[in-house]
């Protein structure tokens, strides 16, 4: 039996580095849900808030769930490279500023993004090296149940988004993991996205992050 060598990495002086996070999948099925729990808990995550020209809900908190601007603002921070990407979503502008990005990693913090399933494509093309995890619903129809459960959109809009929703699980396939979650079952989620940073961390060659 022939012997296939190869180069051994220095496992013993390997340096941990920090981890660029994507979490999306279609509205509605938790990914806020999950980050507030994960943030409560006090998990030491830099956690990246997306820029949006969308009104605040009531439930909302500038500057905790969104960082809610005008038109002209969004539009400065484009024109000044101040995004590391931006999409339009149902008529509204949704951007991830870049320098917190940027400071979280060269500080040696694991960084999660969190980006409806468009602009999860959009990171990909630019860091390629990110681990990108697809939150998904046990099934289009408990999707159904939770939007219209929110009570925050028009039955056309919450068509539209169901709609939406059924074209963007198909793109499950170019992520790296799914997590399902399940109704009442946020803990589970939770502890499936830790297993996989977990075991990232313990990847002979690490991902290289490079913004």
């Amino acid at each position: 039996m022939s012997r296939i060598d190869c180069e051994i990495p220095d496992i013993f002086h390997r340096v941990n580095k920090p981890l660029l996070v994507v979490v999306s999948g279609p509205s509605g099925v938790g990914k806020d849900a999950i980050l507030s729990r994960m943030k409560q808990r006090g998990y030491p995550f830099e956690y990246i808030v997306t820029v949006t020209t969308r009104p605040r809900r009531v439930s909302e908190t500038d500057r905790v769930d969104y960082h809610f601007v005008s038109e002209a603002e969004f539009k400065d921070l484009l024109e000044h490279n101040g995004l590391l990407e931006c999409a339009q979503v149902y008529g509204n502008w949704y951007g991830v500023p870049r320098e917190p990005v940027r400071v979280a990693l060269k500080s040696g913090r694991d960084t999660i993004i969190k980006v409806d399933v468009q602009g999860a494509r959009n990171i990909k093309k630019i860091v390629p090296e990110a681990v990108f995890i697809f939150i998904a619903p046990p099934s289009l129809e408990e999707l159904a149940e939770r939007l219209s459960s929110r009570k925050t959109e028009s039955a056309s809009d919450l068509a539209v988004r169901l709609n939406t929703a059924g074209q963007e699980m198909r793109e499950v396939c170019n992520f790296d993991y799914v997590v399902f979650n399940r109704h009442n079952q946020v803990d589970e989620a939770i502890a499936e996205i830790l297993a996989i940073m977990k075991a990232e961390k313990c990847r002979v060659i690490p991902r290289n992050i490079e913004l």
